[in-house]
């Protein structure tokens, strides 16, 4: 593992946080299992709803822990399942709460004290005849948390203590939160061991690798993934942006809607990185787009992460995580997100920023701040 004194370089927070995760995942499933009997008997009435929509919703990060899961779900659960992002809620109340039916909102929370976070809730509330409320969160301080945790028709699901990260970029409270949610909702996933053991070689086998590419200086970095791992691409772009101080353009599409305008990205400077399915049939979009990046670039400015049976790409950068043969792309996508916090955490310290706090005069804040949230005249309004 690279050699670097995480705390000169103003990263211990963010290096630790990353580190950690392989360990607080196990944590996590085993909290799930112990919180058994209490998440299904909130949770299992609900889904004997045929009519139950699923509405995941966050802010930033936490938005796309709901986008990563959503579409999983669904597949599932074999149910109508939503990722909404708060901003949306709370700015188009009428049209995300549209129809008026039983719903199950499940809200993500680093720290339970951002505007929308409360807002979300009461919006719902207000718009909706009948809605019940998951939280996850990492603070239990958090105002969210604590305004869920005695009301009715809600369940709180709070996350390891160290998952309340100190960075200022979220990694094991995404980590965590996605986790935590896919556990109880998808009725457990026997992958956590393995995207552990996975997460785990990436970081003993792979930091040095990821370093290396941040030292290369791209200035841009595109991210591409299919059905749930195009959540996990825009949350990894955004790690990029975030620890750069948006020094590094990022950017993230599907692997089909990659070719249709987006590709005009792709200059001599950037850097590609494909997130491949663990679905067999989608798998084969993600490898097509890959061979034609590998035809069309410099082939050390492709890197492909894949799960499961060996890829029939020919690529330099070709990292197999064996280890996740079988998994959920959601689980797979815990291993796959570690190789993108690690490469903006060393491309911020090639810059000459300080991770743990990329902004030190204030201009983006770790909790978001200066939103009004305007009070909405009526559930139709």
């Amino acid at each position: 593992m690279t050699t670097v004194d995480w705390t000169a370089r103003g990263a211990a927070a963010t290096a630790r946080e990353i580190a950690q995760q392989p360990r607080l995942w196990r944590e996590v499933a085993q909290d799930a299992e112990r919180d058994r009997a209490r998440t299904d008997a909130f949770l299992q009435p609900l889904l004997a709803q045929p009519d139950l929509r699923i509405v995941l919703t966050g802010a930033g990060t936490s938005a796309f822990a709901g986008g990563l899961i959503a579409p999983a779900l669904a597949r599932t659960l074999r149910r109508r399942v939503e990722a909404v992002p708060t901003t949306d809620v709370v700015s188009n109340p009428a049209e995300v709460f549209a129809e008026d039916v039983p719903t199950l909102l499940v809200s993500f929370a680093r720290s339970g004290d951002s505007p929308e976070s409360v807002a979300a809730t009461a919006l719902a509330e207000q718009c909706l005849s009948s809605v019940h409320h998951l939280v996850v969160t990492c603070n239990p301080e958090g105002r969210l948390a604590k305004e869920m945790a005695g009301a009715e028709r809600s369940l709180v699901l709070q996350m390891p203590e160290a998952a309340h990260d100190e960075g200022f970029a979220m990694t094991s409270s995404f980590t965590c939160m996605v986790l935590a949610t896919w556990l109880r909702l998808a009725g457990g996933d026997p992958g956590v061991g393995s995207a552990a053991a996975a997460a785990e070689r990436l970081l003993a086998e792979h930091e040095d690798d990821l370093a290396a590419l941040a030292a290369r200086g791209y200035t841009r970095v595109v991210y591409l993934g299919s059905g749930p791992l195009t959540a996990l691409a825009q949350e990894s772009a955004l790690k990029m942006l975030e620890l750069t101080a948006g020094s590094v353009v990022a950017w993230f599409d599907s692997a089909l809607g990659f070719r249709h305008g987006p590709k005009s990205v792709l200059d001599d400077e950037t850097l590609t990185v494909v997130l491949v399915s663990t679905d067999a049939y989608t798998r084969q979009y993600d490898e097509d787009i890959a061979a034609e990046l590998l035809r069309a670039l410099d082939p050390k400015d492709v890197l492909v992460i894949s799960a499961g049976s060996p890829s029939r790409l020919q690529a330099p950068q070709t990292w197999e995580l064996p280890e996740l043969a079988g998994a959920s792309d959601v689980v797979a996508g815990l291993a796959y997100v570690v190789v993108a916090q690690l490469l903006a955490l060393h491309t911020s310290l090639a810059l000459g920023l300080t991770p743990d706090n990329p902004f030190p005069s204030g201009e983006v804040n770790r909790v978001v701040q200066g939103v009004t949230v305007h009070p909405l005249g009526g559930a139709g309004a």
